[in-house]
């Protein structure tokens, strides 16, 4: 529970921050809002033709943001489901679902696949989180080792507030 409420504290200030312009050129402000983007790791990964599994994944998703407020933190992975759902809001990631960036440790290859897809329809099965995707750039593996999901932020054209975090 502490998790929640520190991240929420830590979102109220963004937003607090963010509207108050500080440090901030008040011509570019409206370009300068907080984004949040997230990290989910898994000790393995699974995929098909429609759907990615990252096998026992941990169970906190990692956000941060760049400049000009920089946050760092992790969520629950309920608190991290509730981004998906109509509760969070007109502006979440079912209605506007975001892109990711798979990395995939596979034995033998000297560096990791990247692959570029969409995410949705996020499913906890167990320890392990299924998501559909549809493919945007390289080749998803079928199988691999460590792994990394880095999603997209939210918070586009407004910041926090305009979508997901925070805003309820």
């Amino acid at each position: 529970m502490k998790t929640k409420y520190t991240f929420m504290t830590a979102v109220a200030l963004m937003a607090v921050v963010t509207s108050l312009g500080v440090g901030l050129n008040p011509a570019s402000a409206a370009e300068d809002k907080v984004q949040l983007m997230f990290v989910q790791s898994a000790e393995s990964f699974e995929a098909d033709a429609n759907t990615l599994r990252l096998v026992n994944t941990s169970p906190q998703t990692i956000y941060f943001s760049d400049r000009p407020v920089r946050v760092a933190g992790h969520i629950t992975m309920p608190a991290y489901l509730e981004e998906w759902t109509a509760a969070a809001g007109p502006n979440n990631f079912s209605s506007d679902p975001p892109n990711a960036t798979l990395s995939v440790y596979e034995v033998g290859q000297l560096t990791n696949t990247l692959t570029v897809v969409e995410i949705s329809e996020p499913m906890v099965d167990g320890k392990d989180i299924v998501y559909r995707y549809k493919l945007i750039e390289g080749q998803v593996p079928t199988t691999g080792g460590a792994t990394a999901l880095f999603i997209d932020w939210i918070g586009r054209g407004g910041g926090v507030g305009a979508r997901g975090i925070g805003w309820r």
